[in-house]
């Protein structure tokens, strides 16, 4: 327990690297994810916007990036990262890296719960005169608000576990804390307290989730 209070301000510091981590690659994947899921929706055949090879090349592209273990595909763009952000070491390589790999989780969370609408809704919009685009964006999406929102709890739980693999690119977080303070010096203190955090950053968002999901749900 001393060790661990003398370590005190690099376990702040392994917090502040951690919501860093989490909150950008939620926010930047989250968005881009969207984009992808609404493409994948929308052009699909009998899609709003159906288009045959434009949903191909996206669907190809989300199928063999998703299932790439995270460490293996931080190691694989490598070079792009040294090209948009010139380094791939650090707390800012790994956020990018996780934002991608949380973009392309989020595109078939988003086209799932989207072909989860009834048809009936986007028929009416359709008799209604409303324009394809219009029916996407202010029925289809609000229609299935609740459950996007789960699926995006679910995508902030994924990657606060993605988060603690930082350390093995110099990222920092309470996954490598935990490793670096805990476990190589045989200092279960440290990593049960890192473990307890970690499972309180998890739990907070998963209540703040559901919260949000009954509400959309109730509208």
């Amino acid at each position: 327990m001393d060790e661990f209070i003398a370590n005190l301000p690099v376990f702040r510091e392994a917090i502040w690297q951690t919501f860093y981590i989490v909150t950008v690659s939620v926010v930047a994947g989250g968005l881009l994810g969207l984009g992808l899921g609404l493409v994948l929706y929308a052009t699909r055949s009998g899609g709003l916007l159906a288009n045959r090879a434009v949903y191909l090349v996206v669907n190809i592209l989300v199928n063999v990036i998703r299932p790439i273990p995270f460490v293996i595909f931080l190691t694989a763009i490598q070079p792009l990262m040294l090209v948009t952000i010139g380094t791939t070491i650090g707390t800012d390589a790994v956020t990018f890296a996780l934002s991608l790999a949380a973009a392309f989780a989020v595109s078939r969370i988003i086209e799932q719960n989207l072909l989860a609408v009834e048809p009936g809704v986007i028929e009416a919009a359709r008799a209604a005169g409303a324009r394809p685009l219009s029916i996407l964006l202010t029925v289809v999406v609000p229609e299935a608000l609740g459950p996007v929102i789960l699926g995006y709890t679910f995508i902030f739980v994924g990657v606060v576990d993605m988060s603690a693999q930082a350390g093995l690119f110099g990222g920092g977080g309470l996954g490598d804390f935990a490793v670096t303070y805990g476990s190589q010096r045989y200092n279960w203190v440290v990593v049960y307290i890192t473990v307890a955090v970690i499972i309180a950053i998890v739990q907070a968002g998963q209540f703040l989730g559901n919260h949000l999901a009954r509400k959309a749900l109730r509208r």
